[in-house]
């Protein structure tokens, strides 16, 4: 099932959430807003779609480093001599090898690790919590961990700690039912897709 499905899911988890607490329009919009990007989250592990969204393109950045690299190199050779040229140069050299590990993944971590460092700022649980999940996600098989109910539960304790700082009614089961319905959608047992899910990660490897 493609992303936009998920979100749809999502969404429509959000507003039978409101629908039943009998929510503001405001809080309606809020709570389909945040169960859309709910039904996205599984895919936030490696090769997932979701990751490649919220980072960079890998690409790009090698590109980039591979061009500062080259003129670092040029510069040096042209405008210093003696040890400034060696170290300019050797500084190029470096900044070229070391942009061949710029990969999807390192992007992955990397905003993981600046949504954790944005939640020690902020004080946020929650969103500290959101960056372990967005580190601990580049680091797994795309529908791994993410796609199992110990996802599904650390995401709820994300979700819980999320509706706390936002004390907005619904906010937590909204996440929980948005997460859930992207499980869901990605069974085996649905004539579209040619994979399942791994619920018991990881006791067991079965798809459902």
């Amino acid at each position: 099932m493609n992303g936009t499905a998920h979100m749809v899911l999502g969404a429509a988890a959000g507003f039978a959430c409101a629908d039943s607490l009998q929510s503001t329009p405001a809080e309606t919009m809020l709570l389909v807003g945040i169960g859309a990007a709910a039904g996205l989250m599984p895919d936030i592990d490696i090769d997932g779609k979701l990751s490649n969204k919220i980072t960079f393109s890998h690409k790009l950045i090698r590109t980039i480093a591979q061009l500062l690299a080259f003129a670092m190199i040029l510069y040096s050779s042209f405008n210093y001599a003696g040890n400034s040229r060696t170290i300019g140069i050797g500084a190029g050299i470096g900044i070229l090898l070391l942009s061949a590990f710029i990969t999807q993944r390192l992007m992955l971590t990397l905003t993981g690790i600046g949504v954790l460092l944005g939640g020690i700022s902020l004080e946020e649980n929650w969103v500290l919590l959101l960056g372990i999940f967005i580190i601990l996600g580049s680091f797994v098989p795309h529908r791994s961990y993410t796609h199992s109910i110990i996802g599904l539960i650390f995401f709820g304790v994300i979700s819980y700690q999320f509706q706390a700082s936002v004390n907005i009614d619904g906010v937590f089961i909204t996440c929980l039912a948005g997460y859930a319905s992207h499980m869901a959608a990605d069974m085996k047992i649905l004539p579209f897709n040619k994979r399942g899910v791994k619920f018991f990660l990881p006791f067991s490897k079965k798809e459902f």
